[in-house]
């Protein structure tokens, strides 16, 4: 059959029912494959007594995850910008899940001195912590200074959780076999470090996508690192891929990128709850009880990270900088 004849049939109107049982599978196994092997419900996890907080979790993953936690009876903080979404999330979750033990604190992980604040008032609040999720990010922002002279997508995705898990370390050690989940991407592959960046050199010459990249590097760098200094307590640390997640993280992109990616992920990236499945099987999974260092597939799985991700020398420079411009010493 002529080429030309064979698609005049299958655009028929007798053909639509076909046209329609295959468009069907083919959506069906796309869903199918955007699910990894591990489920959260098959884990059966009790979190009574136990304090989590996630970064970031008044939307996206960042509130499925703390849903889930809520829902195993952890003591939750929502760790956001915005008083009014955080408080919003705060109230569903209680709603969904039946657990009042969920609270509300603000911190910006771009302003350090937001993040000294919000530490300072977890230390005086909590006893114990046993989860940190560093799910806050953000993407697509011009490059920019902060009022404390840092460049704003390396503040916010790098520079704020790096300092705020340093000063939290003393009280996960004071827990059994705490976790810390930094959520990072598969975009560190493309990613580079380039230390006048963090110094806030050569602004101009930067583009929004790779000040991205750049600091989801950062964060395996800084997960290598801090398994290092870890290296003689229970406390363990991984980074996780999520997956391409539909979520808010386009927010900074003009109307058209967001619609095209809004139309391509509708049938090939994961939801947020989807999305946050990666992260919640690295803080409770028996799977991951003990591991640490490692960097986390979206369909839950150890994997490699780039080259650049794994050198030990790397990951060391970029914690002393990230110290110097925190002022964490």
């Amino acid at each position: 059959m002529e080429l030309p004849l064979l698609f005049a049939q299958l655009l028929s109107p007798a053909a639509h029912p076909v046209w329609f049982t295959v468009s069907f599978v083919l959506f069906f196994i796309v869903r199918l494959q955007r699910r990894g092997w591990w489920r959260p419900s098959d884990c059966p996890v009790d979190l009574n007594g136990k304090t989590a907080i996630v970064t970031g979790a008044n939307t996206g993953i960042g509130r499925y995850i703390a849903q889930d936690l809520a829902r195993r009876n952890a003591r939750v903080i929502l760790a956001c910008r915005s008083l009014e979404r955080g408080g919003r999330a705060a109230q569903e979750i209680r709603r969904r899940t039946g657990n009042n033990n969920v609270h509300l604190r603000i911190v910006d992980t771009s302003s350090m001195e937001s993040v000294r604040r919000f530490t300072e008032q977890i230390k005086s609040e909590e006893k114990r912590l046993d989860i940190l999720v560093n799910n806050a990010a953000t993407s697509g922002l011009k490059p920019s200074v902060s009022s404390e002279g840092l460049e704003m997508t390396v503040a916010t995705n790098h520079l704020g959780p790096f300092l705020l898990t340093n000063l939290l370390l003393d009280l996960m050690k004071c827990s059994q076999n705490a976790r810390i989940v930094n959520v990072s991407s598969m975009n560190h592959r493309r990613g580079e470090i380039n230390f006048q960046h963090l110094k806030v050199e050569d602004l101009p010459q930067l583009q929004r996508d790779a000040m991205y990249n750049n600091t989801k590097l950062m964060n395996v760098l800084f997960t290598k690192e801090l398994c290092n200094q870890l290296r003689h307590t229970a406390v363990t640390v991984n980074a996780v891929h999520p997956g391409v997640v539909m979520s808010e993280i386009m927010r900074n992109y003009s109307l058209l990128m967001r619609i095209i990616f809004n139309l391509i992920g509708f049938f090939f990236f994961k939801s947020s709850e989807e999305g946050a499945v990666s992260t919640i099987y690295c803080a409770l999974s028996e799977e991951m009880e003990g591991i640490s260092g490692h960097y986390i597939d979206s369909d839950c799985s150890l994997t490699l990270p780039s080259l650049t991700a794994r050198d030990p020398a790397l990951a060391k420079k970029l914690w002393d900088l990230s110290e110097l411009l925190t002022g964490l010493n």
